[in-house]
């Protein structure tokens, strides 16, 4: 669409956005007592306003039932992991068998690398992106020396051509196709965190199953942001946190799918615990490990129910908005903001976008590689009621989410950040 440089037009978006009343289910964070300019719902998201609810019900259940919550509870502890896997399907592209909310990312991270890096004499290697995140960095090196191997040798990592920030599907494809017949797993981010690239997870499975490969993604960064389709795709596995678009809470429970031609391998190695164990007989306590059917069969301990309760409280806003107008209205606001930063710096003198600028290639979150004075101008917007995200060593991150941030923020957020360069 045809965009234009003022106020009035991005009011005007807002007044035709069919999702405008979700921005008030939200809390927003006041600066000297004025609402914030919140651009960082890609570290941290907002606080739903029905949290609370969810919370004080599981707290009255507890003060009240004792134990006898797991099973007289209004939403009985014992089977809580079940309530949230229609929603997480939706979001993921899956069957509610193929998701499940447990744990933290790493740790899930961790139980699927158990399961789907069996290296061997021959199929050793693991391709994943060069600046990926920290956690995922250190699993994987971690996971490749519990299998006494090097991984200077077993981890290979891509990085972009010369000159360019974002990764080109036919390198990642051909690099898959080099390494194949040593290539034991190829585990990337769907969304990367640092230039916001959402990678092509159809394109990359497929490549991955044709030489023999597992496939992985983390979603930290593409769950509740970008429409995925990881049964279709033919994924093996993927995890995902729930603080940042998922708006679940801070260290909220995390998640995992496995895809469902997995389901019943019980010959499949895992890190066992109890809560993954048949839950027909798991009170027996009985010596002998029976996985249940699909991810359920990963779960190691019990559900943690006062971050579920405010993660199944999140989840009910996106049943209610729906990925595919999410979508659609991120594009739009993605778009907008691209837009206005290209006329503020169009030689590109201060700041480079790294992004993609393919709208395909990109979910909510733009970075903007400072050239001169970066941490200064971050500074100068975070005093004017901008809060947005730094990345070492030159790069701000802004993401207008759209469950909670309008057209009218990214135009505000231009102004002050036009500003801040002069």
């Amino acid at each position: 669409m045809r965009f234009e440089n003022s106020l009035s037009f991005a009011r005007s978006l807002d007044k035709q956005d069919p999702l405008r009343k979700f921005q008030s289910q939200f809390h927003i964070p006041k600066i000297k007592g004025k609402k914030s300019l919140y651009l960082c719902g890609n570290s941290l998201g907002l606080q739903p306003r029905n949290v609370k609810s969810y919370l004080l019900e599981e707290l009255h259940d507890w003060a009240t039932l004792g134990v006898e919550g797991h099973i007289h509870g209004k939403r009985p502890w014992l089977y809580y992991h079940h309530l949230t896997k229609k929603s997480l399907a939706k979001l993921v592209g899956a069957k509610p068998s193929e998701v499940v909310a447990m744990n933290q990312l790493t740790v899930n991270l961790h139980l699927m690398l158990t399961t789907f890096y069996r290296p061997t004499s021959s199929r050793f290697k693991i391709l994943a992106e060069a600046g990926a995140f920290s956690s995922d960095q250190y699993a994987l090196e971690s996971q490749i020396k519990l299998h006494n191997l090097d991984p200077q040798r077993s981890l290979v990592e891509l990085s972009p051509r010369p000159g360019e920030f974002a990764l080109r599907t036919e390198d990642i494809l051909a690099a898959i196709e080099k390494h194949g017949d040593e290539l034991a797993l190829v585990l990337f981010g769907a969304v990367q965190y640092y230039s916001g690239q959402f990678f092509d997870v159809s394109s990359i499975s497929a490549a991955a199953r044709k030489v023999g490969a597992n496939v992985g993604f983390d979603l930290a960064h593409a769950i509740g942001n970008v429409p995925l389709s990881l049964h279709k795709d033919g994924v093996d596995f993927a995890v995902w946190c729930s603080y940042k678009y998922l708006n679940s809470g801070p260290g909220s429970v995390a998640g995992a799918f496995v895809h469902d031609r997995h389901a019943e391998n019980f010959e499949l190695p895992r890190m066992a615990g109890w809560w993954g164990h048949r839950e027909a007989n798991r009170f027996e306590m009985k010596k002998g490990f029976q996985a249940m059917d699909g991810v359920d069969g990963w779960q190691i301990s019990n559900f943690p129910v006062l971050t579920g309760a405010a993660h199944l409280a999140a989840l009910s806003q996106f049943d209610g908005a729906g990925i595919k107008p999410l979508r659609t209205k991120s594009l739009k606001l993605t778009g907008y903001l691209h837009y206005l930063l290209r006329l503020i710096d169009a030689t590109g003198k201060q700041f480079t976008i790294i992004t993609p600028e393919d709208p395909a290639s990109r979910g909510c979150q733009l970075s903007l590689l400072m050239k001169q004075k970066g941490r200064a101008v971050f500074q100068a917007i975070s005093r004017k009621g901008v809060i947005a995200d730094w990345r070492e060593p030159n790069v701000i991150r802004i993401a207008p989410v759209p469950l909670y941030n309008s057209f009218e923020d990214v135009y505000r957020f231009t102004e002050i950040f036009a500003r801040a360069l002069c």
